[in-house]
């Protein structure tokens, strides 16, 4: 008689948090960062038509990495229900910390029941009224299992996400502005490849908390040129290694 195989529940489910963490660990970089204006978001992204940064509602927007249709299907979801709401009761009844929520159970469900979990790490941030000194902005990770979390200032995800939140924590003060938290996110990010990092390579959007309507909005090219004061960044290394030749 043969002997059933047996797999105990904490092996199935280190096995299928280390399938999603492989994945995510392939996803290229997102820095999200509040500033004195409002939240920014910054990330690594050559395909300029699939967005891993999108608005949700006016003031709520979305942030993941991993596997794109797998994300792009939770960004979708979250639309609608964002929209229904907002139908069904009223636009200020919309927010973030309901919409992570519902990501919260939606992958946790399929992370405790399905066979392959959801390979995507993402963030749903929201910010506050035009009034505020930004207090009552919201920035809420949600994981791959489920896992959700109330976030500080700066959040980074993607591959290494730790060893980026420390080179840009090396730089961050409260309140920084949109132009030095950009040049500041971007140089942590080309200092961590070791490669430089040119504008047609990011994906640039922020949430404006002086807008009293839709916040969201990206940033086109010539204005991270502008921003960053050049075309790309190079790593620090590169950079001095320069100067001493020249």
């Amino acid at each position: 008689m043969t002997t059933p195989f047996y797999v105990s529940p904490q092996q199935v489910l280190a096995d299928r948090a280390e399938y999603a963490r492989k994945g995510i660990a392939r996803g290229r970089s997102i820095v999200v960062w509040q500033t004195d204006t409002g939240i920014l978001f910054v990330a690594e992204n050559p395909m300029p038509t699939l967005h891993k940064v999108s608005e949700i509602y006016d003031r709520i927007a979305f942030a993941a990495v991993g596997r794109y249709n797998e994300f792009e299907a939770l960004r979708v979801a979250g639309v609608r229900r964002a929209d229904l709401t907002g139908y069904a009761y009223s636009r200020e009844d919309v927010n973030a910390r309901a919409l992570a929520g519902v990501y919260s159970q939606t992958l946790g469900q399929i992370f405790t029941h399905e066979l392959k979990p959801m390979e995507v790490e993402l963030l749903v941030a929201e910010v506050g009224s035009p009034e505020s000194d930004g207090s009552d902005d919201r920035l809420y990770r949600v994981t791959f299992d489920g896992q959700i979390s109330d976030e500080g200032d700066v959040v980074t995800m993607g591959g290494a996400a730790d060893e980026l939140l420390e080179k840009v924590k090396d730089h961050f003060s409260p309140g920084m502005g949109d132009r030095e938290a950009l040049r500041t996110a971007v140089q942590a990010m080309a200092d961590q490849m070791g490669n430089p990092l040119g504008v047609k390579t990011l994906e640039v959007a922020r949430l404006d908390r002086s807008d009293p309507g839709r916040a969201f909005s990206r940033m086109g090219h010539d204005e991270l040129a502008e921003m960053l004061g050049g075309d790309e960044i190079e790593p620090v290394a590169q950079a001095e290694e320069k100067d001493s030749e020249a």
